[in-house]
Order: C-alpha cells, then structure tokens, then sequence
C-alpha cells in the first residue's frame, strides 16, 4: 500500500543519510510537469555538516535524486551513494 504525504508535511524535515550524516532540510521537490511524478527533492544544505561541505554545493542547493530516498517518517532517510 502506497502512503501519500501532502507536500507541506515535508517542508522543514531534515534530510539524513542512511549512514547518519545531516545533508539539511527539505524544502522543495522537483516535479516532472508531464507525468506529475516525483524527480527529487531540493535541500537547503546544513553548512556545519562535514559531508556536505565534501559535497562542493555551489548552487546553495542539494538535489537528491528520487530513486535515492529510503524512507519518510521523522526524518527523509536516503542513500547517499548517488550524492558523490
């Protein structure tokens, strides 16, 4: 059974990798505009994190690709092998 979470439930969740490095906070995704379905999320990076600063964020941004997120509860857990 497929769960749906309203967008706005998501805004302000911190984003973690499955081995427990802080990339940031959700605060947007990326929606194909044909399909509707999900591409990735946009994160606005926690600058003190060791591994986002290995990340060289320029745009101020991370995107993290759909396919990489394992779960969605009190945090956005993903893998973070499609970061690098």
């Amino acid at each position: 059974m497929v769960k749906y979470m309203i967008a706005e439930q998501l805004v302000g969740k911190e984003v973690v990798t499955s081995d427990g490095f802080d990339l940031g906070k959700f605060i947007d995704a990326e929606v194909s505009e044909t399909s509707g379905k999900l591409n990735a999320l946009v994160v606005e990076p926690n600058v003190d994190s060791e591994f986002v600063n290995k990340l060289n964020v320029k745009s101020g941004r991370i995107t993290v690709p759909y396919g990489s997120v394992l779960a969605v509860n009190d945090f956005i857990v993903v893998d973070r092998k499609n970061l690098l």
